[in-house]
């Protein structure tokens, strides 16, 4: 006569339960998102948030993008309101929708987004007019399109190029100026080295 087996008790359904949602979790735990790195720390303070990989688009009171900021992480402080941001590109475009890029190993958004400060080679570059400036800190003001440096600027539209130390640019304007001690090799209407007060972009062409 055969004997019937005693049915599993409630425990053991409960364990093999357990062993399966075990192994269900060691298989789906490869395909998790890897967890977020350690916060940053920062000199000014605890930050609120940072963003990795970051695209940061800003608007004008007319509601037109008028400068984007990519960075592989920004960090942002809450007690002044700045944003750094590590080797930043900056796109600006002015209202003729021309495209100037920017960028440096370090960069800083002021309280409220303006002005942006780039440091430690940075350099503004106009590929329309194939003209770039080279310098060690470039400041941005987005709200009336200024760029300026008061570090030494080596400005260059091959075959020229010139040096100075100080440079503005108003993107709206299309204008650019290199002022004081402004010295190098500029072909307004012929080839001329030397040495001048100032040099407007306007006579700085091919």
């Amino acid at each position: 006569m055969l004997r019937r087996l005693p049915r599993p008790s409630f425990r053991v359904w409960l364990f093999l339960l357990l062993v399966i949602l075990g192994g269900l979790i060691a298989w789906l735990d490869p395909w998790q998102a890897p967890a977020p790195g350690p916060v940053p720390t920062d000199e000014a303070g605890e930050p609120d948030y940072y963003l990795e990989q970051a695209q940061l688009t800003r608007f004008d009171a007319t509601g037109l993008a008028h400068q984007r900021l990519e960075s592989p992480r920004l960090v942002h402080t809450p007690h002044d309101d700045v944003t750094r941001a590590v080797t930043p590109l900056a796109h600006l475009i002015d209202r003729d929708n021309r495209r100037w890029e920017a960028s440096g190993e370090e960069g800083r958004l002021g309280p409220g987004g303006n002005p942006l400060t780039l440091s430690g080679d940075a350099r503004l570059f106009a590929p329309e007019e194939r003209w770039q400036l080279d310098t060690e800190t470039l400041h941005f003001d987005a709200n009336v399109g200024h760029a300026w440096s008061d570090t030494p600027a080596l400005l260059q539209q091959p075959p020229q190029h010139m040096r100075g130390e100080r440079f503005d640019a108003w993107i709206h304007d299309n204008r650019a100026r290199l002022t004081d001690n402004v010295r190098g090799h500029h072909v307004p209407e012929g080839t001329q080295s030397g040495q001048a007060d100032a040099v407007n972009l306007e006579d700085f062409t091919p």
